[in-house]
């Protein structure tokens, strides 16, 4: 393992997808699972996620794209979280989906426009929690 590639995927990692997923992910990777964990965190994270030929909204929106088409929805779902984070818009993230509907298919975006959903209205509760 590249131990300054992980280290600079770990950093990015929670920057995006925040410490309470990252720390959940990590303490629960096992003998199995621990593995599959670093070559997340080096790769995707400290690799691919840290080059500079796209910054990381648009990195977030083509994730949304890609994992509603694949109908992964616990990653979607992560990733949603992730793309606000990075300053995607929710009408952004919107057309995405909708782009997801001509060129996947409607029930791979009505899935997905489903989770982002659930994801908004976690986040209006979190950025509200008195309901004021």
């Amino acid at each position: 393992m590249d131990k300054e590639l992980y280290d600079k995927g770990l950093v990015t990692r929670r920057e995006v997808l925040g410490d309470a997923y990252v720390d959940r992910a990590l303490a629960t990777a096992d003998d199995f699972g621990a593995a599959m964990q670093e070559m997340t965190t080096t790769f995707a994270w400290g690799w691919l996620w840290n080059r500079p030929g796209l910054d990381r909204k648009t990195r977030s929106l083509l994730n949304l794209a890609m994992l509603s088409a694949l109908n992964r929805p616990h990653e979607f779902k992560a990733h949603v979280r992730g793309a606000v984070v990075n300053g995607a818009s929710r009408e952004e993230i919107r057309e995405v989906l909708l782009q997801v509907g001509v060129y996947c298919g409607i029930p791979a975006a009505i899935e997905a426009h489903r989770l982002a959903r659930e994801v908004f209205k976690d986040l209006d509760v979190e950025a509200n929690p008195s309901g004021a």
